[in-house]
């Protein structure tokens, strides 16, 4: 009997991880579709960032350009270059979380909830004095975070009992 319960112990452990790893990597390509949404806004008509509208900037592509064409090359600049960073923290992000974490690698999960953690803790301070964080704005974000938080919570549980239980991290 005791085999058993070791059996759906194990069973369940195995799908928390494995469901946890994919809510990880789903909410790391919501952040690659937010770069992407940020790359392609900058060569549409709107080029300022999703979310940003007249009450948080009070001129617009054709101002900007107006005023100076080399603060609007340089800010399509940082538009093209933040969204790879976007993107590429994303994509890392997905493919640990679904090579490593799903495999029960601890440091997999541990470089996975890192990189994010990095990039945000940096990005968002810088939202909210100058009335940036808009829900139009952080809102994809904020729900890709969220989707991934509850997925690294789920993935923490069974990687950290196998660690414990003597199985020790896979190499």
């Amino acid at each position: 009997m005791a085999t058993i319960a070791h059996s759906t112990s194990t069973a369940a452990k195995q799908a928390a991880l494995r469901i946890g790893a994919a809510l990880m990597a789903l909410g790391a390509l919501g952040f690659i579709g937010y770069g992407v949404i940020f790359f392609v806004r900058n060569f549409s008509g709107a080029f300022l960032e999703l979310g940003i509208g007249p009450e948080q900037v009070d001129v617009g592509r054709a101002e900007i350009r107006a005023f100076s064409g080399d603060l609007y090359h340089y800010v399509a600049h940082l538009h093209i270059a933040l969204s790879g960073f976007i993107a590429a923290t994303g994509l890392a992000t997905a493919a640990l979380a679904w090579f490593g974490v799903r495999r029960g690698l601890l440091w997999a999960y541990l470089t996975a909830v890192s990189a994010p953690v990095l990039g945000l803790a940096v990005a968002l301070p810088a939202h909210y004095p100058w009335r940036l964080a808009t829900i139009g704005h952080l809102g994809l974000i904020y729900l890709a975070t969220a989707i991934f938080v509850v997925g690294a919570a789920l993935a923490l549980k069974p990687l950290l009992a196998a660690r414990s239980g003597g199985q020790g991290e896979k190499a």
